[in-house]
């Protein structure tokens, strides 16, 4: 069966980085959302991977749902052009929000932050809070490591291969959401007791 993705979250760095594909990347995902009429919802804000994948969107006639917080607002960091803004008085509530509004979750290059929220949404996943798909847009095999660590994690039975398959790896925008829209998570009630 497959899902249908019409809202799309996106986390990713609130900085530019050092290398410009990062930034391609984003915006070429930006633009394929907008092409294909799924909804983009990210943290709200107009800075690094963040700005630019929103201003692709919007600027190819998509549409954005920002999510961020009361303190990212008073900061001035908020895009004031996205087509909805949720602002939530803290991290928490902003997770749960974006989380709310998304058939699907994927990471692009970024920091700790960005790791701290795809981690959550795939633990969510995990325990059976959500069956939505998580996945990696890999730019440039920027998430190697972290796939071969949760590789270790299974080798040494602290993950679960059926989760860890589930997991969508794509190195390309296109490539992504197909592997999204097919991807299943393993029923967990057998797991979690």
């Amino acid at each position: 069966m497959a899902n249908d993705i019409r809202s799309l979250c996106v986390y990713c760095g609130s900085s530019d980085g050092y290398v410009a594909s990062h930034i391609t990347a984003a915006q070429d995902l930006g633009i394929y959302l907008a092409n294909n009429h799924i909804n983009l919802v990210y943290g709200g804000t107009a800075i690094g991977l963040m700005g630019a994948i929103a201003n692709a969107v919007l600027t190819n006639g998509g549409t954005v749902t920002g999510v961020t917080t009361e303190h990212f607002h008073a900061a001035g960091i908020t895009h004031d052009g996205v087509t909805q803004s949720v602002i939530t008085p803290d991290m928490h509530s902003r997770k749960a929000e974006m989380m709310r509004h998304s058939d699907a979750f994927v990471a692009l290059p970024g920091g700790i932050g960005t790791l701290e929220e795809v981690a959550e949404a795939l633990t969510w996943a995990h325990i059976g809070h959500h069956g939505k798909p998580v996945g990696f847009l890999n730019v440039n095999g920027f998430y190697n490591p972290l796939i071969q660590m949760l590789d270790q994690m299974v080798a040494s039975g602290f993950y679960r291969r059926e989760q860890r398959d589930a997991l969508v790896v794509a190195a390309t925008p296109e490539e992504l959401i197909e592997k999204l829209r097919v991807a299943a998570w393993p029923d967990v009630a057998k797991w979690v007791r």
